[in-house]
């Protein structure tokens, strides 16, 4: 991470606080957060959840497929780096996913056979609330990150749990518990819009999704809204009806 610039970093850091937009959409905040993490220490995938109204952890966003079934998974096991950067509130770095099957027996198997050989995990926390958990996958055995990039990458952790928290208390009529629920419902259509998009083009699931979020973008639409368009009325939208 170190060839980064401080420009790079104060723009993603601009972009994980910028929750108070008109219209916010919480589901495509959330994968530009994974985007973001992703490339900046050009890692094999990022993945990230958020705890819900009973504080349960959910998948939220995934930089890929292959990191939204492994993070799936870790949650069915209920072990796994996220669950526990999020139970500890303590971040978790370098691990060689060869060497944790001790420590997670189920989990660390299941990240290898995906093609990740390290993992770090970094809770999205505000004093002593912890409100979720970013994981950054390696495709090398361990050792990714120099000392310098662990406190970057959690103060991007960090910044977008504040924006999210204020976010919350700007707009009480609309209490993130509620969004957050009413993101994973969203979740549900969106995965079912992929593969419907998928099917039309002939693409895989990921290139699917890069289609939707930048049909949403460049026609200034929420991600919620095309997706639920896909699956209920696609002709209404003829850019993405055409292979």
């Amino acid at each position: 991470m170190s060839s980064v610039s401080i420009e790079r970093l104060a723009t993603i850091f601009v972009e994980a606080a910028d929750t108070l937009v008109d219209e916010f959409d919480l589901l495509d905040f959330l994968h530009m957060l994974t985007d973001r993490a992703q490339s900046l220490v050009s890692a094999a995938a990022a993945g990230l959840m958020l705890a819900d109204e009973r504080g349960r952890l959910e998948f939220m966003a995934g930089s890929d497929e292959n990191v939204r079934l492994v993070e799936l998974f870790q949650l069915q096991n209920d072990q796994g780096p996220c669950l526990e950067a999020f139970r500890t509130g303590q971040s978790i770095v370098n691990v060689d996913l060869a060497a944790a099957s001790d420590r997670w027996p189920r989990f660390a198997p299941c990240a290898i056979e995906a093609g990740f050989r390290s993992v770090h995990a970094f809770p999205l926390r505000l004093r002593t609330q912890v409100i979720g958990a970013l994981n950054i996958f390696g495709s090398a055995a361990g050792g990714d990150f120099d000392a310098a990039d662990i406190p970057i990458m959690q103060t991007l952790a960090d910044i977008a749990t504040i924006g999210l928290m204020q976010e919350r208390a700007i707009r009480r009529s609309e209490a993130l518990t509620e969004q957050l629920q009413g993101a994973l419902n969203s979740r549900i259509i969106i995965e079912q819009a992929k593969g419907a998009i998928a099917q039309v083009h002939g693409v895989d699931v990921d290139e699917a999704f890069r289609r939707i979020r930048a049909y949403a973008r460049n026609n200034n639409r929420r991600l919620t809204e095309v997706a639920e368009l896909i699956v209920t009325d696609l002709a209404a939208l003829p850019g993405l009806m055409r292979p």
